[in-house]
């Protein structure tokens, strides 16, 4: 998996089945089948007719995939195959769905292995669209995913680009991670349902001139981790984004910027309709006080003294006080610590109290393996009522997790 810091590890032993369709995308269900194993997710998969033209079951039961169900009056199958995944998954995702396929569930055939599973299934049930764009366009397909989606089934793309057959537009299988993490979100408790989260996250920039600035290491997987674990929970996300390269879902809101300024400015825009803030972007405390709209030469600036250079910098305003300043009665304020030193706590408590917070996470960031840039991560927590907690090393999905768990208690 692409993205190690966002392995949830609490979604193990949950059951998907995943339908497979007559697309050439059907090559990409392998991958899609091995990422949600790596969750620790039991699948069981379908295959149409169709779909055997572009890959094999045997590729499936070489993944350790079981069952993997063909025709429907196969001896293979026991007499109630097709009821089988409204027993026993969570979750019914269809990657690729082709315009046939959508077509007959829009209108409730059962013909054949998978829509006869899907149309007994009562959980929620996913589509990936993927097909030549003038079939996704054509008015009957439209239709048909209107059908679909006023019925509360989720249709996830398809994506714009250039299809097998040259053809450019609408009609490309959308990406996996999109998958995968729509599907993770259809089975997972909404214990944050309608809750507004405000989330930071990644470094932010202070340009001297357009080729220097002044910055640091965070990679954003953190705050990346925190905004889909809350948008798994059923809230709504925004982040507030500084230069980074962390994967979010299409459905959380992100606005990106690249100064302190920028992001006090977008975060103080946002608050007030925000119910929680979780501060967890590594702001620059500080700025060059005057930036060159050129690039500057070193022998102009170091024409006194070529063995040094000065640069003189201001402060950045405080994004995490002035948010605990504002602070009304029902919001809650979450803020970071990046720190070095051994003994964390009384930092902490300093920091929690001058800047009004609910709760504050601490990390150690001079210590191998966790921290900036890495895919895990060891925090101690402290709330306003004085309890305190020292998590070990996690992935940092399920760092996230344990922070909203503590949250949503406070």
């Amino acid at each position: 998996m692409e993205y190690e810091y966002l392995q949830f590890s609490r979604f193990y032993n949950q059951h998907v089945h995943l339908g497979i369709t007559g697309s050439i995308a059907a090559f990409k269900s392998l991958q899609i089948c091995r990422e949600l194993m790596d969750f620790g997710i039991q699948v069981s998969v379908t295959l149409t007719s169709a779909a055997r033209n572009f890959v094999t079951p045997l590729s499936f039961e070489a993944l350790g995939i079981t069952p993997v169900y063909g025709e429907m009056f196969s001896p293979q199958n026991n007499a109630f195959a097709h009821l089988e995944p409204s027993e026993t998954a969570q979750a019914f995702l269809i990657a690729p769905s082709t315009a046939n396929n959508i077509a007959k569930l829009a209108y409730g055939l059962a013909d054949d292995m998978l829509t006869c599973q899907a149309l007994a299934f009562n959980g929620p049930l996913l589509l990936a669209p993927a097909m030549n764009p003038n079939l996704w366009s054509a008015q009957p397909t439209q239709e048909n995913i209107q059908k679909l989606t006023q019925r509360g089934n989720m249709v996830l793309g398809p994506k714009s680009g250039e299809v097998a057959c040259g053809h450019t537009g609408e009609g490309r299988l959308t990406s996996i991670p999109e998958i995968v993490f729509n599907t993770l979100n259809a089975i997972c408790n909404k214990d944050m349902k309608d809750q507004n989260v405000l989330i930071t996250l990644g470094a932010t920039r202070e340009y001297w001139d357009p080729a220097r600035f002044w910055s640091n290491p965070s990679s954003g997987k953190m705050g990346a981790a925190l905004a889909i674990a809350a948008w798994l929970r059923g809230a709504n996300v925004h982040c507030i984004c500084g230069p980074n390269k962390a994967w979010l879902p299409g459905d959380i809101t992100s606005y990106d910027v690249t100064s302190a300024r920028q992001m006090f400015d977008k975060t103080l825009e946002l608050w007030p309709n925000t119910d929680i803030a979780c501060l967890c972007a590594a702001v620059s405390d500080f700025r060059p006080e005057s930036v060159s709209e050129t690039k500057f030469k070193k022998q102009e600036k170091m024409q006194e003294n070529p063995d040094h250079l000065n640069l003189n910098f201001t402060a950045n305003p405080d994004i995490l006080q002035t948010l605990g300043e504002r602070k009304t009665n029902s919001q809650k304020l979450v803020g970071f610590a990046a720190e070095t030193d051994d003994d964390l706590f009384p930092e902490m408590k300093s920091k929690l109290h001058k800047k009004n917070l609910n709760l504050i996470v601490s990390n150690k960031i001079n210590q191998s393996g966790t921290g900036f840039g890495s895919d895990n991560n060891e925090v101690n927590l402290l709330d306003d009522k004085s309890n305190h907690q020292q998590l070990p090393t996690l992935n940092k999905a399920d760092i996230a997790w344990k922070i909203w768990d503590w949250t949503l208690k406070i």
